[in-house]
């Protein structure tokens, strides 16, 4: 399983704009081929700063969500909102603790 976190960062006065887009299309996200789970975190000392936190099946399943058109029509919303360069990390899950 691969783990995926982003760090996006956006201008203060993007954040409802953000919200309303990761909101209207999260379903979507999580119906895609190989997501087994996506949530939205928000800094708690930086308000306009957030990650996506999601599982993949695998790194196949997470790039041809990248290449979909899709990923390609919200991204291109999103990444107008920016106030810095989004950060990612593709992980993968060696154990979990319970």
């Amino acid at each position: 399983m691969l783990v995926r976190i982003v760090k996006l960062t956006f201008k203060k006065e993007n954040i409802a704009s953000f919200e309303a887009i990761f909101e209207k299309n999260k379903k979507k996200i999580r119906q895609a081929d190989g997501c087994t789970f996506l949530e939205l975190l928000q800094s708690e000392e930086e308000n306009n700063i957030f990650f996506t936190y999601s599982h993949w099946n695998s790194a196949t399943d997470l790039e041809n969500y990248k290449n979909s058109e899709f990923f390609r029509n919200v991204w291109l919303k999103t990444k107008q909102l920016f106030e810095d360069k989004p950060e990612a990390w593709s992980l993968i899950k060696k154990e979990t603790i319970n």
